[in-house]
């Protein structure tokens, strides 16, 4: 089983002027622990179950490319884009351009976004829900054309709202073929069906039963496309608090392992954690010791990419 971070807080102490040097702490150290995986959500105000609105959140994209920059290993993604934040042919150009940077460690995370708030406080367009999921189709078509050899198919990708002449990228993703495209969220009717056609990855959330129904409705989407469904990485996201002793509700390292054996046993291939103070690192540290060693023999490996894919 793999296992990602997911940072959804900034709240730390010291205010802003700590922010990057905190930040960048828990990135290496989490790349030195062993994480496969870092992530920052896709928001422009706090949410609701990190806090308040006015606490501080960082763009995303921007976030993405400033940690690249300051670790070698571990993969990068949002978790997960919104798609009314950038058109299509933008998202193509910075996902390529992370993955060319970063050293083929981008991740393409995204989604139909949620929070009419942010968008209606900030002067945003955010379409209505049904147009969103339209509009999240387009990008994923316009991303694997532009992803499809050597420089894109240069062909032209249209729908009701994107009217691309030209599906042409230059520099290519170094990734082959092509950076993993997650769709986050598991509704079972819109979503899910989404993630059989065009993605390498899908992302839900809940308990052990929850995981294996939504797992179940992703089988008989890929049935349905006829899309292999173990050419998908399942992905889940949790919340891991780690403690020597497990006092006040945490979890021991051996039950945080049992933990992450019910998500693999759900169908998980990747666990995607929060972890509350992540910046006293002392949590991190004691997963990289005594828990991420241990996830080789956990549940099944993650697919290889399926190369038709889209095509």
């Amino acid at each position: 089983m793999r296992i990602g971070l997911q940072v959804g807080s900034f709240t730390w102490p010291g205010g802003a002027a700590a922010i990057a040097p905190t930040l960048g702490a828990i990135a290496r150290t989490a790349e030195d622990a062993g994480f496969d995986s870092l992530w920052v959500m896709d928001h422009l105000f706090q949410i609701r179950v990190y806090g308040e609105p006015e606490e501080p959140m960082l763009e995303g994209i921007a976030t993405l490319g400033w940690l690249a920059a300051r670790t070698e290993r571990i993969g990068l993604g949002l978790m997960v884009g919104a798609v009314h934040h950038r058109p299509p042919g933008v998202w193509l150009k910075a996902v390529t351009t992370l993955d060319v940077l970063s050293g083929v460690r981008a991740w393409s995370g995204i989604g139909a976004a949620w929070n009419e708030e942010e968008s209606d406080a900030l002067g945003v367009p955010m379409p209505p829900l049904g147009e969103r999921f339209e509009r999240l189709e387009e990008m994923l078509r316009l991303v694997h054309a532009g992803w499809h050899g050597p420089s894109g198919t240069g062909a032209p990708v249209e729908g009701p709202y994107l009217h691309a002449s030209r599906a042409l990228n230059a520099p290519q993703s170094i990734a082959r073929p092509r950076p993993p495209i997650l769709v986050g969220g598991g509704g079972e009717r819109r979503t899910l069906r989404l993630v059989a056609r065009y993605a390498d990855a899908c992302n839900v959330f809940g308990t052990p039963d929850q995981l294996r129904h939504k797992y179940a409705v992703l089988r008989e989407h890929c049935e349905r496309e006829g899309r292999d469904y173990a050419t998908v990485e399942r992905t889940n996201l949790g919340r891991l608090a780690v403690t020597a002793d497990g006092a006040g509700g945490t979890l021991t390292p051996s039950a945080a392992l049992d933990r992450l054996a019910a998500w693999a046993e759900a169908g998980s291939h990747h666990a995607i954690v929060s972890i509350p103070d992540v910046h006293r690192l002392d949590a991190l540290e004691r997963l990289g010791r005594d828990v991420i060693p241990h996830l080789a023999a956990i549940g099944e490996p993650p697919p290889a990419r399926d190369p038709s894919l889209g095509a």
